[in-house]
């Protein structure tokens, strides 16, 4: 008896495990600001540091959108999002939940 709970604990488990990993972490990112943004950063919430540049060498365009996959290999949900404009500007967002989040919107 005691080999069948701990199996069907140990399938709940990975069950667990396989829903977490499934979770989508694509976020359209829309610019629907009047500049271009240069770099686009997010970070897992609480994070001292922004991670890399998700936009690399790309820029994304006034009225443009990207979708990019913010899925780290950390599981978490919850991240800060920061955009540099061409003019130096930022703006930043914090505790967006990409696991439920499908579009964000940076605007003026």
């Amino acid at each position: 008896m005691k080999k069948i709970v701990a199996g069907f604990a140990l399938a709940l488990a990975l069950v667990g495990v396989a829903d977490a990993a499934a979770l989508d972490r694509r976020v359209q990112i829309n610019n629907v600001s009047s500049y271009d943004i240069y770099e686009f950063y997010a970070s897992n919430t609480g994070e001292a540091n922004w991670q890399e540049d998700i936009l690399g060498d790309d820029v994304l365009l006034a009225g443009s959108s990207v979708i990019v996959n913010i899925d780290d290999g950390s599981g978490y949900c919850k991240y800060d999002f920061m955009a540099v404009f061409e003019d130096g500007d930022q703006a930043i967002s914090a505790d967006n939940n990409v696991c439920e989040l499908t579009e964000f919107n940076f605007t003026d």
